[in-house]
């Protein structure tokens, strides 16, 4: 999640340091400039991998934890607040197909909704940088 608007992509399952580092790979071409990650203590985002990756992108990203047991101030967990109630849970999926269609649809709606929705994730995060 950025300051304006956030990016996304859905893996099934939890996900891997594989798939953080295609997904980092992926943002690194669309963001310019320098990336703020800030993360939570999710054991991905301090396996061994990723943090290999990270260090031979140079000063291209930074990393900032927030410390154990702090989800109010991830701006994310505020953006996974409104969605759920917002679109997971008006659909009934049927099958692993229809819940990513009908997360994709939620998640783009926020998307274009990015002024309103991202600036008050991140006033309600309490973050300042």
């Amino acid at each position: 999640m950025t300051r304006r608007g956030f990016y996304f992509r859905l893996y099934p399952g939890a996900i891997q340091a594989a798939q953080l580092i295609h997904f980092l790979g992926h943002l690194k071409r669309q963001v310019r400039g320098k990336i703020l990650l800030v993360w939570d203590r999710l054991g991905v985002h301090r396996s061994r991998a990723v943090r290999d990756w990270l260090q031979r992108q140079g000063d291209r990203f930074v990393v900032e934890e927030l410390p154990a047991y702090a989800p109010e101030l991830n701006p994310v967990e505020y953006l996974w607040g409104w969605w759920k109630p917002n679109t997971v849970a008006n659909g009934c999926p049927r099958t692993e197909a229809e819940l990513h269609w009908l997360a994709r649809q939620g998640l783009r709606q926020a998307q274009r909704r990015k002024t309103t929705l991202v600036a008050a994730f991140w006033k309600q995060a309490e973050l300042h940088f």
